[in-house]
């Protein structure tokens, strides 16, 4: 089995609604939206928190930006707007240590967030 759940959706041990995937990325509908539209965007390497992101990784979290991009256009909602926030660690709401994009799109959404 594998350790974290994002570990679990990528190797298909249990079910998510996947959006878009490549070689290295693969985004998710969230199973407790905060949007209309609320997507995970993962990278299929496992990096537990921001802190923990090598200097070699950044092309890899370059196409974690160009997936949110890409799912933005071919769902319509790119020219509208949307929201990418990744959390890092507990005390910022990081809930899976697996490091992963949240895509909100389809309401307006406030600023500072909560």
């Amino acid at each position: 089995m594998s350790e974290d759940l994002f570990e679990k959706i990528i190797a298909r041990e249990i079910p998510a609604e996947i959006v878009y995937e490549t070689e290295t990325v693969l985004a998710f509908r969230d199973i407790n939206p905060q949007a209309p539209t609320h997507i995970l965007i993962i990278p299929k390497e496992k990096i537990r928190t921001i802190n923990d992101i090598s200097d070699h990784q950044t092309g890899l979290i370059g196409e974690l930006y160009l997936a949110a991009r890409d799912i933005a256009k071919q769902a319509g909602f790119a020219d509208e707007g949307y929201r990418v926030v990744m959390n890092c660690g507990e005390a910022a709401g990081q809930a899976v240590w697996h490091i992963h994009l949240h895509l909100l799109a389809g309401r307006a959404l406030t600023w500072p967030p909560g």
